[in-house]
């Protein structure tokens, strides 16, 4: 008899863990049914559709500042990252002229905080800028294999990152680990998916462990030399861990710095088609890609190129496009999905879907046109712009204070 009770309390004690464990909402947002469930520690949001809502911070109608256009003003060739410091001052790295360059809160002045070089804080290709704190940067030079952190103006440290050749930082853990990704590929591979590896790179000891991996590239349509609209995943550092997304998978995914996948949030969307319309106006930005890869080239080589490359899209017409670009986060764990387009990256999107830290869908933002985003932080967004003359500047933008809340 007593076995009877010892057997019937334990499946009662199952009962209510696999209960606890495994919790059910049901709610309406922005119109579409989203169902939000926890299950053995991940936290899983589905949407029944595809929320359609503009988020209630916007780009207003002009910047704070812009930078790179005035007078006295520093002359960017070829800006890549950059971060916001808590003043508002802001750190970019210009990857043509091998320098890094501090603006000032209000944009009016400048000051270069790394020259080129192999010496003591100096840079070579900084691919990754993050600020640690008020007049503390981290720098990831991928050329030297190594990140220096600046303090006041100085070095801090540098540390050796030469054992994570090709992998790219994406961030600093709380633990004050990097988290890296998988950066580079060699085409030609025969699986459909070629894998990516998430790591953490610990700067006391060098130690790089493996914590995840990951649909990294898909293969080449056979026939063609890459796949302008192939499918592609992508990883962003957003508040201290990883977010993963696969470009034909509505769908993101978080994971801690150990690999764990804490949060995944999935919505309904069908990838639209490429048409002959979405080509129009590329191939001068094609042009320019291939003369700037290929400075000493002849101009009947570069049109040669541009005229391949042209090809290449037009022969993927009618094909599904990716559903988004790369993700990157804001630094109170939003999530912002660019929207994808035909042609060179630096192109930049101009709409933003923004989900929150805890999955709620915030929806739309749409960006001035031609701006490419480097860092939203501090109720601001730093990004550049280019003008008709094809020149680079940086600009700011303040977002309404209600940025700053949104994240529950």
């Amino acid at each position: 008899m007593k076995k009877n009770r010892d057997a019937a309390a334990l499946v009662i004690v199952l009962l209510g863990m696999s209960l606890a464990a495994c919790r059910h909402d049901t709610r309406t947002h922005a119109g579409v049914s989203v169902q939000v469930e926890d299950s053995a520690g991940v936290r899983i949001v589905g949407y029944v559709g595809t929320p359609i809502v503009n988020a209630s911070f916007q780009f207003p109608a002009q910047p704070l500042y812009r930078h790179g256009t005035n007078p006295g003003d520093y002359t960017f060739q070829g800006i890549h990252p950059g971060t916001i410091l808590p003043d508002g001052s802001a750190v970019i790295s210009d990857v043509f002229n091998g320098e890094l360059v501090v603006l000032s809160p209000d944009g009016a002045s400048h000051e270069v905080l790394a020259k080129p070089g192999e010496g003591p804080g100096e840079v070579g290709y900084v691919g990754a800028v993050y600020a640690l704190g008020q007049d503390r940067v981290l720098a990831a030079d991928r050329d030297l294999g190594r990140v220096t952190v600046f303090a006041g103006g100085s070095v801090e440290r540098t540390v050796d990152i030469r054992s994570a050749y090709g992998l790219g930082v994406l961030g600093i853990s709380s633990s004050g680990r990097l988290l890296m990704a998988t950066n580079t590929f060699r085409s030609g591979f025969e699986e459909q998916w070629l894998p990516g590896h998430m790591t953490r790179f610990d700067m006391e000891t060098s130690a790089l462990d493996t914590v995840a991996s990951y649909d990294f590239a898909s293969r080449t349509p056979p026939g063609l030399r890459w796949d302008p609209i192939g499918a592609f995943g992508g990883v962003a550092g957003v508040a201290g861990q990883f977010v993963y997304t696969r470009s034909d998978k509505p769908e993101v995914t978080w994971r801690s710095p150990d690999g764990t996948v804490t949060q995944i949030v999935r919505w309904r969307a069908e990838a639209a088609p490429l048409t002959e319309d979405l080509l129009e106006g590329i191939e001068a930005g094609l042009r320019a890609g291939n003369r700037m890869a290929n400075p000493g080239a002849a101009d009947a080589a570069i049109d040669r190129m541009t005229d391949e490359d042209m090809a290449v899209y037009r022969a993927r017409i009618g094909g599904p496009m990716p559903l988004f670009s790369i993700p990157f986060g804001d630094v109170e764990g939003r999530v912002w999905l660019p929207s994808w387009r035909p042609g060179p990256a630096r192109e930049g999107p101009s709409h933003y879907t923004v989900i929150s830290a805890d999955g709620e869908w915030l929806g739309t933002v749409e960006g001035p046109p031609g701006l490419r985003i480097l860092d939203v932080a501090h109720g601001l967004v730093l990004g550049v712009q280019r003008d008709e003359m094809d020149v680079e500047s940086v600009v700011v933008y303040e977002m309404p204070l209600r940025l700053a809340t949104q994240a529950r």
